[in-house]
């Protein structure tokens, strides 16, 4: 049965069959607001919500039920209501939705501000109605059942039963046999390969013996010597002995020290690791990392989406048998009423410029289907065009799903956490982010940028090597430690970094999940304030890595888990991002600790290579609702960027 059903524009009519609260609060914040309005359903909490709205009268019928009775008379209810619902109050509440929008124009008379509305004696008859088509819908759904039931009852023949026996036992005798006989063969084939071949003929297979065939002594010899040449295969020698562990160091160089001469030796090799150009800016004691700015290579007007809506106004003009003095009325008045018909050309060659865009295929069509949903049916205002209406829906639908949920400010989360107080007994626990993701999207290096932005605001950073898979993994961290502790920090120059950055590492085939622990410890320890967690590369569809991941995870509750993709790819983010989130989910929760982690938000690496197709950041976006805390830009430590909404938004819509 169903557990909740409402009308709503603000509310305008529901009712709930359960006790507990369905999740419609919930459709509201997390689907609608966000301009998710496309989905095909929303859960939560163990119920499935479907919704249908009505535009015109700014109405949105809502019906939620437990997930696991898999009703089929929902989108059949919704339509029902919808259109009867419709039917029967469209003067009401046509009158109602008009006086609001004069109200938020400041147009109401003063005679008319002590109007009041009595939704319960104007929809006085519908909860009769309501049971009366729900008790319908259910009945019909029960028959269909048990028709469906009927129907595979009859399909049985009726004969079948008496031979079942008779016909199994000749089966599985003639099974048995055949059986006996492959075995027999196998056996013959294997022996008779197994003989040692004399002579230079060929020898013909017994007649009845099973072999179908068998090796010359032509065939085979040559095949043994092959074997022995390589047996014979020397390995490979280090000079006349086997290196010793001080040979090996000699030829590890990220062990050079800072105070080495090679390094002081070698300013040239500093100055290259920050581009002086991209350095953020010092505003108010904080260093803040640049933001990244579009720029336009051709007017907005030029663009594909622009042509297509120029087409369909051509159109639409062509279509006309008025003339223009209608059509300048028409404009005037405000008197056109959008319908499918009037957007679909439209919708298509908006849906092929996002995926130009480099927007995921299923994204787009989710953003088309929004951006459909909520001009269906409205009234343009005067002087308003379709493509206008058309632009300004698009920009919104945009708008609302890059603009994040929660904070990006990491520096606030991570000051916030290291100034709050503890008891005096319980000692500070530095502020941990995990990066996880794909195999050579760039965790390590961007990791070592988010470094070097937060040594930059003064803070004392804890690596922590988790990758102890990948050959050089360890290494690589650690010329990255070097590095960042060669660079200068404020005024006062390298002498303010030493200390600042250190690495904390096991070497590798040890558990990463282990490592993570200690180093969380270890930064307690030593008064560090953050810790960054670098993890293996792993694809998202092996179960057993992903097993591995959430075990980390769930071990030791990050604050941050931040999932590193590349700009790069399209329909690959919605896959990877999707299964990264739902494995780290389900093993988490499923590891003991009832609580369940997911991604938090995102790095997006090699920006700087997509130009205007910045389509990955809407899709990542889309499928998570986390915000995307960076981006990298560049090969230096200081290219890394935060993005903002309308440039973002400002990409997409250019050609």
């Amino acid at each position: 049965m169903l557990d909740h059903c409402s009308i709503s524009h603000k509310v305008l009519w529901s009712r709930s069959f359960t006790p507990a609260a369905a999740p419609v609060n919930s459709l509201i914040r997390d689907a609608l607001i966000e301009g998710r309005n496309a989905e095909k359903g929303y859960e939560k909490d163990g119920y499935a919500v479907k919704w249908t709205f009505v535009n015109d009268l700014e109405l949105i019928f809502v019906v939620a039920y437990q997930r696991i009775l898999q009703l089929t008379y929902v989108d059949e209810l919704l339509a029902t209501l919808k259109a009867l619902f419709v039917q029967l109050f469209q003067p009401f509440l046509t009158t109602f939705v008009a006086s609001l929008h004069a109200a938020s124009v400041g147009k109401v008379l003063a005679a008319d501000t002590t109007v009041t509305w009595d939704f319960r004696k104007a929809f006085e008859r519908w909860d009769k109605l309501f049971d009366d088509v729900l008790r319908g819908l259910e009945n019909k759904a029960a028959q269909h059942s048990v028709a469906q039931a009927e129907n595979i009852v009859d399909s049985v023949p009726p004969s079948d039963a008496d031979d079942v026996a008779p016909s199994d036992s000749g089966a599985a005798t003639v099974d048995e046999e055949q059986i006996a006989r492959n075995v027999q063969a196998l056996k013959n084939r294997l022996k008779a390969r197994g003989r040692p071949i004399t002579g230079g003929g060929k020898r013909r297979p017994d007649a009845g013996s099973g072999r179908d065939s068998l090796p010359t002594s032509d065939s085979d010899t040559p095949t043994h010597k092959k074997t022995k040449k390589t047996k014979a295969k020397s390995q490979r020698k280090w000079g006349d002995e086997a290196p010793t562990e001080s040979d090996m160091a000699s030829l590890d160089f990220s062990y050079v020290s800072v105070d080495s001469p090679s390094s002081s030796a070698k300013p040239a090799d500093v100055n290259a690791l920050v581009d002086q150009s991209s350095l953020g800016i010092v505003k108010d004691g904080i260093y803040e990392v640049k933001d990244w700015e579009f720029t336009s290579t051709s007017e907005l007007s030029a663009s594909a989406l622009t042509q297509a809506l120029n087409q369909e106004k051509a159109k639409a003009e062509q279509a006309r048998s008025f003339g223009v003095l209608g059509s300048m009325f028409a404009r005037l008045t405000g008197s056109k009423v959008l319908t499918q018909d009037d957007l679909k050309h439209v919708l298509e060659g908006m849906k092929q410029h996002l995926m130009k865009k480099n927007v995921a295929k299923e994204i787009a069509d989710k953003v088309c289907e929004g951006v459909s949903d909520s001009l269906v049916g409205k009234k343009l205002g005067s002087f308003q065009s379709t493509s206008s209406a058309f632009r300004q829906a698009l920009s919104t639908s945009l708008t609302r799903i890059l603009t994040p949920k929660t904070s990006t400010d990491l520096l606030l989360s991570i000051r916030t956490k290291l100034s709050s107080h503890l008891p005096s007994s319980q000692q500070r626990e530095p502020y941990s982010i995990t990066f996880v993701g794909v195999n050579g999207v760039g965790k390590s290096t961007n990791l070592s940028k988010v470094c070097f932005w937060l040594v930059q605001n003064g803070l004392r950073v804890l690596i922590a090597a988790c990758d102890t898979f990948r050959s050089g993994a360890v290494e690589q961290l650690r010329v990255h430690v070097r590095n960042l502790s060669m660079l200068g920090v404020g005024p006062n120059g390298a002498t303010d970094s030493k200390g600042r950055v250190e690495l904390y590492e096991r070497g590798y085939g040890k558990d990463a999940a282990g490592i993570a622990k200690e180093a969380i410890a270890y930064g307690r320890d030593n008064d560090f304030d953050v810790v960054l967690i670098d993890t293996a590369g792993r694809m998202q569809d092996n179960e057993p890595l992903m097993r591995a991941l959430a075990k980390l995870v769930s071990t030791n509750n990050p604050d941050k888990i931040l999932f590193v993709g590349e700009a790069l790819v399209g329909n690959e983010a919605v896959d990877q991002l999707q299964k990264f989130d739902r494995a780290l989910r389900d093993f988490s929760s499923a590891a003991g600790t009832g609580k369940e982690r997911g991604i938090d938000g995102m790095i997006v690496t090699k920006w700087d290579t997509v130009d205007d197709k910045v389509g990955a950041a809407l899709s990542m976006t889309y499928i998570t609702g986390q915000p995307i805390v960076f981006v990298g830009c560049g090969q230096t430590y200081t290219d890394l960027r935060q993005l903002r909404v309308s440039n973002v938004v400002q990409a997409i819509l250019s050609d």
